[in-house]
């Protein structure tokens, strides 16, 4: 990345940890094509600036990364999302018990089943429940729990013991972001504990995340991604975050756009 100029570099360094979260002196010295400790220098400038916070090995930004509501991202990256959306469903069959995460790409899923035939859904997601709700050839089980409004699912011990009295044929998982080092990336602990009881009772575990979550992490809690899952994505996602998800053993589908 050509950056001319120290404040310059150090107003990048600040973009970058507050869109992508937790930055390494490692990172930023390749990113910037200058040394570690001229990144030492930087972050401690920021620092005493009040601009970032530092931490071992590197620096995150004071404030969290804003989260966005489901409401918000509902419109964005929408060919995309009902591209993954539409090959997910084409997975699917008659007769299967099938699970859906919540977020906007899960839902837009679950509209492609509204055609399905002799199907079970369970959800965590608002959004499922209204695409199915009026869908007399799907029976839809809610998982139930505590309701988080930013996501509009539902979370917590009561959707976990729910989780724990029925297994499923797939499961389709949404994500905030998804990176080759360490896995999905969710703003919240109990949305991770949830995804991990979630695949724990399927036989096959998809994640739906369009281009613009590949390779990011703007929260700080993850999900592992092991080898045999599947991510669904679309063909605009980072190459070198797809080979290197590939050579650990995730299975990665790129569908185009319809």
């Amino acid at each position: 990345m050509p950056v001319n100029g120290a404040r310059a570099r150090r107003d990048q360094i600040v973009h970058l940890a507050t869109t992508t979260g937790l930055t390494s002196v490692e990172e930023l010295s390749r990113t910037f094509g200058v040394t570690a400790s001229t990144i030492r220098r930087d972050l401690a400038q920021l620092t005493a600036d009040g601009r970032l916070a530092r931490t071992y090995g590197g620096a995150m930004a004071l404030v969290a990364h804003p989260e966005a509501s489901l409401r918000q991202r509902t419109g964005e990256a929408f060919e995309a999302k009902r591209a993954i959306a539409h090959w997910a469903a084409s997975t699917v069959r008659a007769g299967e018990t099938v699970l859906l995460d919540a977020g906007s790409t899960v839902g837009a899923l679950a509209h492609e089943l509204r055609t399905a035939e002799g199907l079970t859904v369970a959800t965590t997601g608002l959004t499922a429940l209204q695409e199915l709700a009026d869908v007399e050839t799907v029976r839809v089980e809610c998982l139930g729990g505590t309701l988080r409004p930013l996501s509009q699912s539902f979370l917590g011990p009561l959707a976990e013991a729910a989780l724990e009295r029925m297994t499923f044929d797939r499961v389709f998982l949404g994500a905030d972001g998804v990176t080759a080092e360490h896995g999905i990336c969710e703003a919240d602990l109990r949305q991770t504990r949830l995804k991990e009881l979630m695949a724990r009772r399927a036989e096959a575990v998809y994640v739906l995340a369009h281009s613009a979550k590949i390779g990011r992490r703007p929260f700080h809690t993850w999900v592992r991604l092991p080898p045999g899952w599947t991510l669904v994505t679309d063909a605009d996602a980072d190459p070198e975050e797809i080979r290197a998800l590939r050579a650990q053993g995730v299975e990665v589908t790129v569908v185009e756009g319809e």
